[in-house]
């Protein structure tokens, strides 16, 4: 008790951080849940999830899992009537590095998509953990 009587500042300070740090990590713009690349390979197997690669046409034609759709995250809010029998399905948006789909989990969730899910780490950690990309457009 007296070092906290005697660090008032370094606790109040460490508490504070913590509590932020917390607070970041749980909360997900849209109501979008953050997985990995083995819950998105479950989620594909047991739910019919779809995948939606929410890059450029030139990153998504480098390199993307089978049967993922295309659709630029700058162009998704007018192409959205794309996926609307996917808005009671799960739908597992990826990026690059899972920074973009974030933003856009937010856009579709104000569009009425309610199962979103974005994919941690984005198409590096796929790669990452092994799985496998299909190059060129999709057919």
């Amino acid at each position: 008790m007296e070092f906290i009587q005697q660090n008032l500042l370094l606790v109040a300070v460490a508490v504070v951080s913590g509590t932020l740090l917390l607070g970041l990590s749980l909360r997900r713009p849209g109501g979008a849940r953050s997985v990995t690349a083995a819950q998105a390979t479950m989620l594909i197997n047991r739910e019919n999830a779809q995948l939606l690669d929410i890059r450029e046409p030139n990153e998504y034609l480098a390199g993307h899992p089978a049967d993922c759709r295309n659709i630029p995250s700058g162009s998704l809010e007018e192409r959205a009537g794309e996926l609307g029998q996917f808005k009671d399905t799960p739908l597992i948006l990826i990026c690059q590095s899972g920074a973009r789909s974030s933003a856009a989990c937010a856009k579709l969730a104000k569009l009425g998509f309610a199962k979103l899910h974005t994919l941690d780490g984005g198409i590096a950690a796929w790669v990452e953990a092994g799985l496998p990309l299909k190059k060129g457009a999709r057919k």
